[in-house]
């Protein structure tokens, strides 16, 4: 699956630099959401499919938060460390992390501070969702579910769920979604609150 993602994401760059008209890229924002939405449909009808999603649900109960938690933490710790080892103040580094993938807001966020750190959040943010989406089944398989989960950060309740329930099982695809709903919310918070301490 990690090879078919990845000629799908290649070939989508060469058709965009070789291929594609111009007019096209008026309606791929359009296109790109209903895709979404469709595969978020086909992932929810996989997991409601299984008679005990419900009892599911209840057997993980607050242990489920504890992933998000976690997550977060390891994404603030891992930027303040890579971007002390790149230049940056540990609050910026500890910005950048705390995007958790979900790059349309945090480069918003922190271009308010800087164009670099802007720049930077999208990049980074970016490519943490392009490495899960390719690397995903492949932690499931070697290392572990939750770990699997993890890589996708906020993204993990969109982009990355279809792959991660393909690559694991209607549990962690439970899991997976509630992830990146608390982390999607988690990530205004805690970019404001690593730049406060500028």
């Amino acid at each position: 699956m990690s090879i078919n993602i990845l000629i799908a994401i290649v070939l989508g760059v060469l058709a965009g630099v070789f291929v594609a008209p111009e007019w096209i890229y008026a309606y791929t924002g359009t296109w790109v959401d209903i895709g979404l939405c469709l595969l978020l449909l086909f992932v929810g009808m996989d997991i409601g499919k299984s008679k005990n999603v419900v009892q599911q649900i209840k057997e993980i109960g607050y242990k489920a938060l504890m992933v998000p938690i976690m997550v977060a933490l390891g994404s603030i710790v891992g930027g303040m460390i890579a971007g002390v080892i790149l230049g940056f103040a540990p609050h910026e580094g500890g910005a950048l992390g705390a995007g958790f993938g979900w790059y349309s807001l945090s480069a918003v966020m922190l271009s308010q501070y800087s164009s670099e750190l802007g720049a930077l959040a999208f990049m980074s943010n970016v490519l943490r969702e392009l490495i899960a989406i390719m690397i995903v089944p492949l932690v499931a398989k070697y290392i572990g579910y939750l770990e699997a989960v993890s890589t996708g950060g906020a993204t993990s309740m969109d982009t990355t769920l279809p792959v991660i329930a393909k690559s694991t099982d209607s549990q962690t695809a439970i899991i997976s979604f509630i992830t990146g709903i608390t982390l999607t919310i988690l990530t205004p918070f805690c970019v404001s609150l690593m730049m406060s301490f500028h």
